[in-house]
């Protein structure tokens, strides 16, 4: 039988998840929360078998569904976390697993006795020209890797419902809100962890003319973050949203002591190098265009729910777990506090 799945928080990540779930035979969305009524009305169009609740714990409470997917706004996963762990439903939260260093501790503990699967939806591990890179490092591609540098540039925040991205008090600040997926990749390709973080970011460029309730946006448009790991490595992030003609919105380079893979997103292209110059190979991935064209993370969303649920089937661990997500929360609360405080930070200092 399919795994029932319930939806809550109907907004843009929430089609996105809605569209990839109906591409997967063995998943059914039979309901959906929103405290929203426009959202809860599109959801509601996309899957109209789906009970519609304004409350996500009334879905909870409804025995309709199996899984849950979190995708409401940043601020409140940890609150609709604890109420999902009154259950026994699996879970996937979307990214950012929170937004503050003391909801990460209370969550590091809590998750260990949820007898469902608990998975956090850092889901550009799942993005399948990065999901190669990540192969090839570990597969020593590049020897020991030593060095890795991430690039995004691209647009500036889409708009959400009662515009709560625009303040970071909502998101945990755009170091948090975007670029955990990032902290989390550099995590996942060192293996090692991290130790501080030195960042200098700014808002010069986007948001500056709107006003929400007389009030100004206040979240970095451009950042460079380094992060120092205990095993010598080190790793950079370069983010620019306000870069919308860029060739490529993501560049990742990671170099070891035998030679360099580089991957560039939507290109789909990687490049193999290694130092003695005998050889310099490319590589092409191809999304199937419905999976491709079924949300904004160029098919990472969908290989992430058939990852999530091969691990409800089987019983299996997250391959995504709290650990993951709270160390990307950690690393980019970090991050925002160097860039505000023009100083390195040590994640010593958060409790990691």
């Amino acid at each position: 039988m399919p795994l029932r799945y319930g939806l809550i928080g109907c907004g843009m990540m929430g089609w996105e998840h809605l569209r990839n779930l109906a591409l997967l035979p063995a998943a059914r969305v039979t309901a959906v929360a929103d405290p929203d009524a426009n959202s809860r009305d599109i959801a509601h169009h996309a899957a109209p078998e789906a009970r519609v609740f304004a409350d996500h714990r009334d879905l909870l409470r409804s025995g309709a569904v199996d899984a849950v997917v979190i995708a409401t706004p940043n601020h409140t996963h940890a609150a609709v976390l604890r109420d999902v762990f009154a259950t026994d439903l699996h879970v996937l939260v979307e990214k950012p697993l929170c937004t503050t260093i003391a909801d990460c501790h209370l969550l590091l503990d809590a998750a260990p006795r949820h007898r469902g699967v608990v998975w956090v939806g850092l889901e550009y591990r799942f993005v399948p020209t990065i999901t190669r890179l990540v192969e090839a490092v570990h597969g020593g591609a590049v020897g020991r890797l030593r060095m890795l540098a991430i690039r995004e540039h691209r647009f500036p925040f889409l708009e959400k419902v009662g515009h709560w991205n625009r303040f970071a008090r909502n998101t945990g600040g755009t170091l948090v809100e975007k670029c955990c997926h990032f902290f989390d990749l550099m995590h996942l390709l060192v293996r090692q962890r991290p130790l501080r973080v030195y960042a200098s970011g700014a808002q010069d460029v986007n948001h500056l003319d709107e006003r929400y309730d007389g009030e100004t946006p206040d979240i970095l448009d451009n950042a460079y973050a380094v992060v120092d790991f205990d095993g010598g490595a080190r790793a950079v992030l370069d983010l620019c949203m306000f870069a919308e003609n860029s060739a490529n919105e993501m560049e990742l380079a990671a170099t070891g002591d035998a030679g360099k893979v580089e991957a560039y997103v939507p290109e789909h292209r990687l490049v193999f190098s290694r130092r003695d110059r005998l050889s310099r190979d490319e590589e092409r991935i191809t999304i199937a265009p419905h999976i491709r064209d079924a949300g904004f993370h160029h098919g990472a969303t969908y290989y992430q729910h058939l990852a999530f649920l091969d691990a409800v089937r089987r019983g299996a661990p997250p391959q995504v777990d709290v650990a993951a997500g709270a160390l990307a929360v950690a690393v980019g609360t970090a991050a925002e506090l160097s860039a505000r405080e023009h100083r390195p930070v040590e994640l010593r200092e958060l409790g990691f």
